[in-house]
This record gives structure tokens, sequence and C-alpha cells, in this order.
């Protein structure tokens, strides 16, 4: 294959569309969050995922799960998850199991605002989406994330 290659460069502008669907959904998200909850996409994700955990066997992420869950470095979700323990909206404490695991959980303040700004979420999300439907190089890719049958 060559960089002139068709299958290459099909590729590379499949790519190119689902970074730009990305872009623009991730932009909208943000711009709405910011405006109504003072929170970032990165934020609000990260008080999703948190909220999923449970008590029990298996219930909490450890740093690593969490870091995949929300696309950053383990590095950076640690600074994330300083920032929103700062804010009230974390906590962090010592396994009882393995002391040298630490929990997050979501404060009541943190889920208060997880329930505040998921409207806003959803909204922004479905904007984002019918607006992104306009550009015929992009429906295809909407239609897919429609569609995904993703479990919770």
């Amino acid at each position: 294959m060559t960089a002139t290659d068709p299958a290459l460069t099909a590729l590379s502008q499949g790519w190119c569309a689902l970074s730009l669907l990305h872009g623009k959904i991730e932009a909208h998200i943000e711009r709405a969050l910011q405006r109504g909850h003072g929170l970032s996409v990165r934020e609000y994700s990260l008080l999703d995922v948190l909220s999923r955990q449970h008590s029990g066997p298996g219930g909490h992420l450890q740093m690593k799960q969490v870091a995949d869950a929300v696309v950053l470095s383990q590095s950076a979700t640690t600074r994330l998850v300083t920032r929103l323990e700062d804010r009230g909206l974390l906590t962090r404490y010592l396994c009882d199991t393995d002391r040298r695991g630490i929990y997050t959980d979501v404060t009541e303040a943190g889920l208060a605002l997880l329930a505040e700004a998921t409207p806003t979420n959803d909204t922004a999300l479905r904007t984002a989406l019918d607006d992104a439907a306009k550009n015929p190089e992009l429906v295809p890719l909407v239609r897919a994330v429609e569609e995904l049958k993703v479990p919770v």
C-alpha cells in the first residue's frame, strides 16, 4: 500500500470525519456544561463514572479503570479528582482490604450537581448530533452513535 492508495485515503477520510464529529459534540457539550453548571466535559464524565460505583465486591473502580473510562492518563485523572475534591464534589479514602488502594466517591453535593447537569448534557448531545446530521458526510456516523447499544 502506498500513501495514495484509495483504501488508505478512504480510511483517513473516515477517521477525519469521526474526529470532526467528536470535536463538534464535545465542544457543544463543554459550552453547555460550563455555562449552566461550571463543569467541563471531563469533570461531568468523571462524576458520572464514579456515581455508578456501588458497595460490595468489585463495586469500586481503581484509578486506572477510572482513567480508562474518562479517557485520560492516570496522572491527569488524579489531578481532575483533586480539583473536584477541592470543590467538595468527591472524597477519597483508603481501601479497607488493601491500604495501597484509594477509592473515590461522589459526595452528596457532587451527586446533586450531576443530577442537575445531566439534562443539560443530554440536551446538548442531542442538539450536537442533530446539527452534525445536517452534514451529509457525518450522517452515517451520527446514525451509528444513535444506534449503539452499550451496556451501562
